[in-house]
């Protein structure tokens, strides 16, 4: 049975709101960064193979703020190369956003932005309908594969558009995390089923050893403030609350049961420590990397 809860993502508004306030209370920007300034130079070594121009697509870019972090070490290990970077991203206020940062940026001007407001599918689609012949030397999928249908052909989409040397990053909540384990029990209940917003990186996994692609993966450790959200009525509360279960108004519009069971689950010591008084939640990330197919 269809789920009668309306999905977070249907109120852009709020999304973003509880995104913003996600970012402040918990440390998913810096440990992206730190994978960023540590891993990611490795990873970015072979992609430019003497090229003077590199293809980079961003899916599901958001304002920009890792994508441009992405770029600059990219920049770093070769630095002659002249950057198109396709931009793909949903949300009109986060683009906007972002080419707000990049107007503000006259250093970047080795980088050609191309801005496409519209979803993963629907690029996929347009690439297709266009019949681009162009392909990417680094692609990258940052916490956007819980808003498609089918993970597995996304990632295959975008896998086939890999250069040689090409590499797809994805990053997404680790089945490890509370996340993992929120979902696991609720799954039912919380997520919506027209697009696939309960998955890991154990899911990714699962799915890439069936098709026995190869791939090498990373863990980020993350953590999150969640102690606002056991506040009764606590605005900011209810706000990480919709973000945490990706309901909109999940404490007005859940069931007492669903509710209770939720918050006894979010405290529970398999998703949060306490410390201090204050509940810290297991925000765990995963990094996965795949080449262009052989």
């Amino acid at each position: 049975m269809a789920s009668p809860l309306m999905s977070l993502v249907n109120d852009d508004g709020r999304y973003q709101k509880s995104f913003q306030l996600f970012l402040e209370r918990s440390s998913e920007h810096q440990c992206m960064r730190d994978f960023i300034h540590n891993k990611l130079p490795d990873l970015l070594t072979s992609i430019g193979d003497g090229k003077s121009h590199l293809n980079v697509i961003g899916v599901g870019s958001g304002a920009g703020e890792i994508d441009l972090e992405m770029l600059s070490e990219l920049h770093k290990k070769h630095p002659e190369v002249v950057v198109d970077n396709e931009v793909v991203e949903p949300s009109s206020q986060q683009l906007h956003n972002y080419k707000v940062v990049v107007s503000q940026k006259p250093e970047l001007n080795y980088i050609k932005f191309t801005w496409n407001k519209m979803t993963a599918s629907e690029f996929e689609e347009h690439w297709k309908q266009t019949k681009m012949t162009k392909k990417a030397d680094f692609i990258h999928m940052i916490q956007m594969l819980y808003y498609v249908k089918d993970p597995g052909a996304t990632i295959s989409f975008f896998q086939s558009l890999l250069n040689k040397n090409g590499k797809l990053i994805i990053i997404l909540v680790s089945e490890k995390s509370g996340w993992g384990k929120l979902w696991r029990k609720y799954r039912t209940q919380l997520c919506n089923t027209e697009i696939s917003q309960c998955v890991t990186t154990g899911d990714i996994k699962s799915i890439l050893d069936s098709k026995g692609v190869s791939y090498q993966s990373f863990d980020l450790p993350s953590q999150m403030d969640i102690t606002e959200c056991f506040i009764e009525g606590d605005e900011k509360g209810e706000l990480l609350l919709d973000f945490l279960t990706e309901v909109l108004d999940f404490s007005k519009t859940a069931s007492q049961e669903l509710r209770a069971g939720v918050l006894e689950l979010l405290r529970h010591p398999d998703c949060s420590m306490e410390a201090e008084g204050r509940v810290i939640f297991n925000n765990n990330l995963g990094v996965i990397v795949i080449d262009k197919p052989t």
